[in-house]
């Protein structure tokens, strides 16, 4: 009888303790899913960063590359210089 007891008293307790740990236990393995998602983003970030702190070095350092970006992007022409712009015809 004794025996008995004892191991129902053991299995109740195992039992308490996963019906305790367990939701934790998840818990713990999607805050570690989560936090490497954010990590992941966070070297994306970085490495956009990067590149933006570059591009800004060159537009600051570099008068040939502004005045590139500044044609391309903006459609500046120097003095006494004639811009044009082809229009796509529509299709009918």
């Amino acid at each position: 009888m004794l025996k008995i007891f004892r191991q129902t008293s053991f299995l109740a307790a195992v039992g308490i303790l996963l019906v305790i740990f367990i939701p934790g236990y998840a818990k713990i393995q999607e805050l570690r899913q989560k936090n490497q998602e954010l990590e992941a983003s966070v070297r994306k970030l970085q490495a956009e960063n990067s590149a933006f702190q570059q591009e800004k070095e060159r537009l600051e350092n570099d008068p040939e590359y502004l005045e590139q970006v500044g044609r391309k992007e903006l459609g500046i022409v120097k003095k006494g210089e004639i811009s044009y712009r082809l229009v796509p015809q529509e299709k009918k």
